[in-house]
Parts: structure tokens; C-alpha cells; sequence
């Protein structure tokens, strides 16, 4: 019986599993695959260990969606999310397919599998952290992805339990400094913003004072950001938005890691995003071995 599915997996479009695992593969043997040659396409069983103990699994539809598109077969000994381990090796998965499809597959597919469990075990690290301190926000990541590989990381993040916030600019609006410079002022941006946007999207204003944090929220902004505030800054600068505008959601931003994190937990914030859930984010180490067929023996008759 197959593991329960995680309700993330529900949210990919067939279609991109299909088009991302193609373009992977092509990538990867855009014309001749020599090695091939040796071990020919007879059927093989491979086994997918995972050696980084206490790792949260994750990736698993594209690592799929890889062998689908070279004709082998996936059976998973885990579900999406789940916590591998404490073990230093845990098998996680077989493989099953002719030799030289299995092997064609196998590099594109751990590249996918290990980013995706190295971004959800670290999002749950951070989940953790705040639902330990009681906070009620959310934890989130940031448009600060590998090009071409945004759909995976940001799906990690649903699988490790935090927000994904914005998936492109179309997402939501997001007016950071530039824009504001560009156009001459926050009231200025967040009204010609608006005029395209309409009632369907949320706009958030970056902002590195509370005066710039007024002005936005008075000129119709959804959201702040309050952008590399130190902790002890952050704490008045958002008590005092909120206690003038209640409604307004407040966003902490900026040099947030995972070990100062606790410090930016505050009543008055909402959000609080780090860029690095994406960046220099340590992978999970995955490992495909195909076994070896036992030699006939005449004593084994």
C-alpha cells in the first residue's frame, strides 16, 4: 500500500511535473548517452537511501515525474513530508526500469530531491522554533530562487510548513525602494500601483523607518515591510503601525537567520520572511544504487 498523499502534491499542475522533467533530462543528455552502451536495457532494481538522518522528505513528485518520462517505476517507503530517519541510512524509495532509462534519470532526480528536502527540513526547523515560542505569524520564504527551479523550492516550503509569500511579480505587488525612488514617493507608487492592481491584489511597500510605514498604510498599502530593523527597532516601529492601523499586516525582513530568528517574534508581526530558506541552504544527501544481480551458481541448483 502506498504512503498517504501530502496535500502540496495536490497543488502542481500535471503539466509542469511533465515539462520540468523534460527539460531536466534534456539538459542533462541533450544527444548521446555513451555510457548507455554498458549496461544496456535490461530491467534493474535500484534503491533510493537517504544518509543525512532527520531529514524531511520532499520532491518526491518530481523525482516520479523524472523516471515516468524514462519509463521506470517509483515505489515510495516514505510520504511527502515525512521525517527520515534517525537512522544513518533509511531507504526511501525503489526504482525500478531497463538499466540505461534508470540510470538516465538518476542524476536530474536527486538534484530535485535533494534541494527540495534540504528547503523543507529547514523550513520545518524554523515552523518549529516560532510555534514553540507561541507566536501566531507566519514564517516565509522570498522570491530569492534558482532560475528555472522556482516551482521546486517554493513547493519545499509548502511541504516544510511555511509560506511561500509571493510566487512572481504577478503575485502580489511588492514596492521595495527602487520603485519608490523611481517614482518619487510611497503615496505616489502605491496609488499608480493600485490603478493596475485593483481590488484583487494586495500591495506591500518596503520601508526602513515608521514615518515611511505611515505614509503607506495612509496612501492604502495592505501590507509593510519593515526592511533590516534591528529586533529592538522592529518591536516599536510595528506597535506603533499597528496601534494606528489595527488591519495593517506587518512584515519583518532583513537579516533574519535561523539563530536570531526568535528575536523578531513580536505580537505586532505578522510576517516574518528569510531569504535564506532558499539561500545556502544545505541539501539532504541521496543516494541511488542499483543492485547486483547474485551470479548463478551450480550449487545454488
Amino acid at each position: 500500500m502506498a504512503p498517504p498523499r501530502h496535500l502540496a502534491v495536490e497543488s502542481i499542475p500535471p503539466h509542469a511535473l511533465t515539462r520540468l522533467a523534460r527539460e531536466w533530462l534534456a539538459e542533462d543528455a541533450p544527444n548521446f548517452d555513451p555510457a548507455g552502451v554498458c549496461v544496456g536495457s535490461h530491467e534493474v532494481e535500484a534503491r533510493l537511501l537517504c544518509k543525512t538522518p532527520c531529514s524531511v522528505l520532499a520532491g518526491s513528485p518530481f523525482f516520479t515525474a523524472v523516471f515516468t518520462e524514462v519509463g521506470c517505476t517509483v515505489e515510495w517507503r516514505y510520504r511527502e513530508g515525512a521525517e527520515l530517519g534517525p537512522n544513518p541510512v533509511t531507504l526511501t524509495a525503489v526504482v525500478r526500469g531497463p538499466a540505461r532509462r534508470l540510470l538516465l534519470g538518476e542524476r536530474p532526480a536527486l538534484n530535485c530531491l535533494a534541494r527540495a528536502s534540504g528547503i523543507a527540513t529547514r523550513c520545518s526547523e524554523l515552523q518549529r522554533m516560532a510555534t514553540a515560542a507561541g507566536w501566531h505569524g507566519e514564517v516565509a520564504g522570498t522570491r530569492k530562487t534558482t532560475p528555472g527551479f522556482r516551482l521546486v523550492e517554493k513547493y519545499a516550503m509548502l511541504v516544510g510548513g511555511v509560506s511561500m509569500h509571493r510566487q512572481d511579480l504577478s503575485g502580489m505587488v511588492m514596492l521595495k525602494d527602487n520603485h519608490v525612488w523611481a517614482s518619487g514617493s510611497i503615496t505616489q507608487a502605491v496609488k499608480a500601483a493600485r490603478s493596475v492592481c485593483g481590488f484583487s491584489s494586495k500591495i506591500e511597500v518596503e520601508c526602513s523607518f515608521t514615518e515611511e510605514g505611515v505614509e503607506a498604510a495612509r496612501a492604502g498599502a495592505d501590507i509593510v515591510m519593515l526592511d533590516n530593523l534591528r529586533p529592538q527597532e522592529l518591536h516599536v516601529a510595528a506597535g506603533i503601525l499597528k496601534a494606528e492601523f489595527p488591519t495593517l499586516l506587518i512584515e519583518a525582513s532583513g537579516g533574519v537567520t535561523p539563530e536570531n530568528l526568535p528575536k523578531y517574534f513580536s505580537p505586532y508581526v505578522d510576517i516574518i520572511s528569510l531569504g535564506c530558506i532558499t539561500q545556502g541552504c544545505p541539501i539532504v544527501d541521496f543516494s541511488l544504487k542499483v543492485q547486483r544481480a547474485v551470479p548463478h551458481s551450480r550449487f545454488q541448483e
